[in-house]
């Protein structure tokens, strides 16, 4: 596990915009569509829009929360080393995960080099895709969420943190999508 005191890029603009503590309140309701976005893939150095999955394959939108790429959040850290070690899984299924950060590009690019990330890590500094998705925010970073999309890009399920159920594990996520192509 990466753990380190080195505070260097911690307080920047980023850290002060989420200082303040403001709990998850995604109240898009099950069964409606998403709101789209486009970011880029620090992983295969490319844009992704979401609404380009659309009618093509559900997708899995993990949103987590880095500090730096020196600083993880103890509960998001072993989510995503969770999550790129069964990242076959979910690809063996036809579903693309796409794990949001707001670490910026240099600092993600780092973090996909360290972790050896093979799913797509998309860059959102400015926090704005957080924000839409109301995910919440505390100490300096947005809070982590899982979001479950249909191959229509409908929201069929979401896990918000708590202190209590910090992230979604890997099996309840798949249990999802076998719930999906069950119905």
């Amino acid at each position: 596990m990466l753990i380190s005191t080195d505070f260097s890029g911690l307080f920047n603009e980023r850290f002060f915009r989420n200082f303040l503590p403001i709990p998850a309140a995604n109240q898009i309701p099950l069964g409606f569509l998403t709101p789209d976005f486009q970011l880029p893939d620090i992983t295969n150095n490319t844009l992704i829009k979401l609404s380009n999955y659309r009618n093509k394959q559900p997708v899995l939108l993990a949103f987590t929360r880095i500090f730096t790429e020196k600083q993880y959040c103890p509960f998001c850290y072993p989510h995503i080393k969770s999550l790129n070690e069964n990242y076959e899984q979910f690809q063996n299924r036809g579903i693309e995960v796409l794990m949001v950060t707001s670490t910026d590009e240099r600092q993600s690019q780092i973090v996909v080099r360290d972790l050896g990330l093979k799913m797509p890590l998309l860059s959102d500094p400015t926090c704005r895709v957080f924000r839409t998705y109301n995910v919440g925010q505390a100490l300096g970073a947005p809070l982590p969420a899982q979001f479950v999309l249909d191959q229509e890009g409908r929201l069929r399920y979401k896990h918000l943190f708590s202190f209590l159920d910090h992230n979604a594990s890997v099996e309840k996520l798949l249990e999802q999508y076998n719930a999906i192509v069950k119905s």
